[in-house]
C-alpha cells in the first residue's frame, strides 16, 4: 500500500490554518516514505530568557533541611486560578496567527476569555492547565490534536480580607509586584503573600498568634477552605514556605495568643510584619510610681536620645529599623514607668502587670518581672507597650535591703529624691540628690553644721512610712562611717533632716528672747556708760 500524506488548507475569519493528517502504514509496506514524515513533536519547555535564574538544587546545611530546586517565587499553575482582570497569553502550536503577541487576552467581568474562532470560554477559577484543557477542549473542533499553553502575563489584583489583631482590620486591594529590571511581561510577577499583606494593613498588634494564622479561602464548586499557616517559622528558621502566597476572595486572620511568650516578644517587636508606626501611644501607669496617671508616649529616635541621655528617655527601649535607616526605640514598660516618674521605694517590681485590651474585646493580662530584668539581664521582661495598655506596679509585701539598693540605682527609678534639711546648717532647704543618697553626703550637701549654732553630735530622721504613720530617729552622725542603718542610713524621697541648736545656741537664743523688751533701756544705760 501506499502512504499517504496530503495536507488541506481552510480559511477562518481571514487566517490562513494549515492541518496536518498522516495515515497509518500498512503493515509490511516499505518504510521508505516514513522517512519523510515529520516525528510528532516533543514539548518541552522554553529556555530560559538570557540572565534569568535557573533553580538548582540547594544542598542541605546544618540545622536547616534541603531545599528542592523549584520554580522562583512567581505565578505557579498548580496554586492560581483565574478571575476577572487577569492577561494571559496563548501559543497554539504551528499556529502563529493566534500566538504569540496575538494571543494575549484578558480575563472578562463574567471570568472569560473572548478568543478567535472558538468565540467565549470560560475559564473562572480555573488553575492555568485546567483553562488550556477547556481552550483545547473548543479548538479541537477545527484542529487536529491541537498543542495549546497559556501564560500568565499579568494577574489582577487580589481582593482580600484581615481581621483579628492586626492594627488597621478591612478588605484590601493588593497588586502583584513585577520582577526586578523590567514589566511583569518581560521579567515574570510575584504573587502578594500573607506578610506583604499584614504589613499593608499596618502590621499586626503584640497580642497576635503568629503561629495559628488562619486563611479561609473560596473554592469554586466546593467548600470553602481553612488553611493554618505558622509565621514564626518565617521569623524564626528564615522558611519562605510558611510565607504562602494569596489568592483572590482569601480571608486572613490572626488570632489572640493565649498566653504571651517573654521570649519570642522581642523578636516578634521588631519584625517588619508587626506594627512600627511612629504615632505616639496612649497609656496609663498607676501604682506604686512617682505620679500615676495616663501619658501619652511617642516612638523616639537613637539620636534624640543620645541628645539627652539624662532625661526621661534614657532606659532600656526595643528598638526596630526605619525606612530611612534610622533606629526607632519602641515604647516600653520601663520607659513608661520612666514617664511616671520612676517607682517609689515599696514598689514590688517582680509583680509588675500590664493589662491589654485584644481586638476581641477581652482583657489580656500579662505578668512582667523587672527583677529579672536587673539581676539577670533578662531583656524579654521589658515588654513593648502598645495603644491603650495600663501597666500597673504593686506595693511591696516584704522589702529587702540588698534589693532596695540596686532597684533604686537602675533606670526605672527616679532619677533624683527630694530631701529636707532643716534646722542649723548653713544651706537650709530642701535639696535634690541622687536615690541611694546617705545621711552624711545630704549634711554635707546642705553647706555641712552651722558650728557656732548646730549640735554637731546627732541629728533628727523623720520619714513619712507607706503606711501613712510618721517616724522619728535619733542618728548619733559619724562622717567617718559608711552607709548603715545606725549611724549613716540611707535616705528616701521626703525624708527630713531635722539638725538641733546646741545648748549654748539655745540659751543665747532664750536670753535674748528675754531681754528683747528691755533694749531700748539697755540702750539709755549703755550711753549713760559712754558718757561717764
Amino acid at each position: 500500500m501506499v502512504s499517504k500524506n496530503y495536507s488541506k488548507f481552510n480559511t477562518v475569519k481571514g487566517f490562513t490554518v494549515k492541518f496536518l493528517t498522516v495515515s497509518a502504514l500498512a503493515a509490511g509496506s516499505s518504510p521508505g516514505m516514513a522517512q519523510f514524515l515529520p516525528p510528532p513533536p516533543a514539548f518541552s519547555p522554553p529556555p530560559p530568557p538570557p540572565g534569568s535564574a535557573v533553580p538548582v538544587p540547594v544542598p542541605p546545611v546544618q540545622g536547616f533541611p534541603a531545599i528542592p530546586a523549584s520554580a522562583p517565587s512567581s505565578v505557579r499553575s498548580e496554586v492560581y486560578t483565574l478571575g476577572a482582570g487577569d492577561r494571559i497569553q496563548m501559543d497554539i502550536f504551528n499556529v502563529p496567527e493566534y500566538s504569540g503577541p496575538n494571543g494575549q487576552h484578558q480575563v472578562q467581568a463574567d471570568g472569560s476569555l473572548n478568543l478567535p474562532l472558538i468565540g467565549s470560554v470560560s475559564v473562572y477559577g480555573m488553575t492555568l492547565e485546567q483553562a488550556s484543557n477547556a481552550v483545547k477542549d473548543k479548538y479541537g473542533k477545527y484542529l487536529k490534536r491541537p498543542w495549546i499553553t497559556l501564560k500568565l502575563l499579568a494577574p489582577r489584583p487580589l481582593q482580600i480580607a484581615i481581621a483579628g489583631e492586626i492594627n488597621r482590620p478591612g478588605a484590601y486591594t493588593i497588586s502583584s509586584a513585577a520582577g526586578p529590571g523590567g514589566t511583569a511581561e518581560q521579567m515574570g510577577t510575584q504573587m502578594p503573600t500573607i506578610s506583604r499583606a499584614l504589613r499593608m494593613a499596618g502590621g499586626i498588634t503584640q497580642s497576635a498568634d503568629v503561629r495559628q494564622i488562619k486563611i479561609r479561602r473560596p473554592q469554586r464548586n466546593a467548600p470553602e477552605q481553612i488553611i493554618s499557616v505558622d509565621l514564626w517559622e518565617l521569623l524564626q528558621n528564615g522558611d519562605l514556605r510558611a510565607d504562602m502566597t494569596l489568592r483572590d476572595g482569601d480571608t486572613i486572620f490572626i488570632p489572640t495568643v493565649t498566653s504571651l511568650n517573654r521570649q519570642e516578644a522581642p523578636t516578634l517587636a521588631v519584625a517588619n510584619i508587626t506594627g512600627q508606626s511612629t504615632q505616639p501611644i496612649n497609656i496609663a501607669v498607676v501604682g506604686e510610681v512617682t505620679r500615676p496617671g495616663t501619658y501619652t508616649l511617642a516612638k523616639e529616635t537613637q539620636s534624640r536620645v543620645q541628645e539627652n541621655e539624662m532625661g526621661e528617655n534614657s532606659g532600656l527601649f526595643a528598638a526596630s529599623e526605619t525606612n530611612s535607616g534610622e533606629t526607632v526605640l519602641q515604647q516600653t514598660v520601663t520607659r513608661a514607668i520612666k514617664m511616671a516618674g520612676g517607682i517609689t521605694p515599696v514598689a514590688d517590681i517582680r509583680q509588675i502587670q500590664v493589662r491589654r485590651l485584644t481586638r476581641a474585646g477581652t482583657e489580656q493580662i500579662i505578668n512582667v518581672n523587672l527583677w529579672q530584668l536587673l539581676e539577670g539581664a533578662d531583656v524579654s521582661q521589658d515588654l513593648a507597650l502598645q495603644q491603650g495598655d495600663t501597666v500597673i506596679v504593686p506595693k511591696a509585701e516584704n522589702l529587702d535591703a540588698v534589693q532596695d539598693e540596686q532597684v533604686a540605682n537602675s533606670n526605672f527609678s527616679p532619677d533624683t529624691i527630694k530631701v529636707n534639711i532643716v534646722g542649723e546648717v548653713v544651706k537650709p532647704g530642701a535639696i535634690a540628690v541622687v536615690p541611694n543618697t546617705t545621711l552624711n553626703q545630704a549634711l554635707v550637701a546642705a553647706g555641712g553644721f552651722n558650728k557656732a549654732r548646730a549640735q554637731m553630735d546627732s541629728v533628727d530622721l523623720i520619714r513619712l512610712n507607706p503606711n501613712g504613720t510618721v517616724s522619728q530617729l535619733t542618728v548619733k552622725v559619724n562622717f567617718s562611717a559608711t552607709a548603715n542603718e545606725e549611724s549613716n542610713p540611707k535616705l528616701q524621697n521626703n525624708d527630713v533632716i531635722m539638725v538641733r541648736r546646741s545648748g549654748r545656741a539655745t540659751f543665747s537664743d532664750n536670753v535674748g528672747g528675754t531681754l528683747a523688751p528691755l533694749s531700748p533701756l539697755l540702750g539709755i544705760f549703755r550711753l549713760f556708760d559712754i558718757f561717764r
